[in-house]
């Protein structure tokens, strides 16, 4: 907006015809094509952070929260449900073989002992922590470049999580949070980074997918306008970086509202079976149960009563 302000050029004014003066239309706009995305969005993610669903069940609920939205706009058509299906078949079977290969490579990797090997070479340089911190993420920065994010972090951070953990103690020190938040903070910082990488030349692999919609856009047009986030994802892996409560006051949060719920406690000293109770003999035979009394046959005498003999 401040650019628009200083070059109108850069935002210039919706065509006189095209404008709307009436509030009625305005509001009925907004009521119709935004408040049901935002609805759908808070549904989606409000449920996840509010702890109701977890990822997974919340992106169920976005789906059907979608199709909903698309019977309700009259664009839910067999077509267009042929295409979401058959895209949602090979991106989950992409991620899936994804997921099994780098399973397989990290069993091999760990085998041969090359994570330790990275490991110990990092540790073993007489490194500052945070200079250490800046060459990790600095690898991760340029590994974005041609990797998709699922593909990087299932491969290539189980690589460098040794480290960070080796580096856990100095880092917390340096950063001034606690050690259990490091690796927080260290997740934070890496999707920051990741999405600076798919932002960045001369990959951007971001850029490519708006080429693949906007096909009329030349990858120089769209590499000057992403040139400006860009900037925008250093700054905020800068503040990330020098003010790390921005990624850890929330976690902190969070758990200090757990740690304050008040649990009920139960006495269940007798609830226990009698293989836990240690006075038990161990050699004594288990219980048996009396058998069950035989029913009497036809043409057999009456059995007399025991009490009554």
């Amino acid at each position: 907006m401040t650019r628009a302000f200083i070059n109108p050029k850069l935002g210039p004014p919706v065509p006189k015809e095209e404008r709307i003066f009436s509030m009625g239309t305005m509001i009925k706009e907004v009521i119709v094509g935004v408040v049901p995305l935002l609805g759908l969005i808070a549904a989606t993610l409000g449920t996840i952070l509010a702890g109701l669903a977890t990822p997974t069940e919340a992106s169920a609920i976005g789906a059907f929260g979608a199709t909903l939205l698309a019977l309700a706009y009259r664009k839910l058509t067999y077509a267009g449900m042929k295409r979401a299906v058959i895209s949602t078949t090979a991106t989950s079977s992409m991620v899936l073989l994804l997921a099994v290969t780098s399973n397989v490579f990290g069993a091999v990797f760990a085998r041969l002992g090359t994570a330790n090997w990275i490991t110990e070479t990092m540790l073993s340089l007489s490194l500052p922590p945070l200079l250490m911190l800046i060459i990790v993420l600095l690898l991760i920065f340029l590994l974005g470049w041609p990797f998709e994010g699922p593909a990087l972090i299932r491969v290539f951070l189980p690589i460098f999580y040794p480290v960070m953990e080796g580096l856990k103690p100095q880092l917390a020190v340096s950063l001034g949070i606690p050690v259990d938040l490091v690796m927080v903070w260290f997740g934070a910082t890496v999707a920051v980074v990741l999405q600076t990488a798919f932002l960045s030349p001369p990959v951007a692999m971001s850029a490519y997918y708006l080429k693949q919609v906007v096909k009329e856009w030349s990858l120089s047009t769209i590499y000057k306008g992403m040139f400006e986030f860009m900037v925008l994802q250093v700054i905020a892996i800068a503040l990330i970086v020098a003010f790390p409560a921005i990624a850890t006051k929330l976690p902190e949060i969070l758990r200090a509202e757990s740690a304050a719920i008040k649990v009920d406690k139960v006495d269940d000293s007798m609830n226990k079976l009698e293989a836990d109770d240690p006075m038990a003999d161990p050699n004594a035979p288990a219980p048996t149960e009396d058998p069950p009394a035989e029913e009497p046959k036809a043409g057999d005498p009456p059995k007399a009563d025991a009490k009554a003999q």
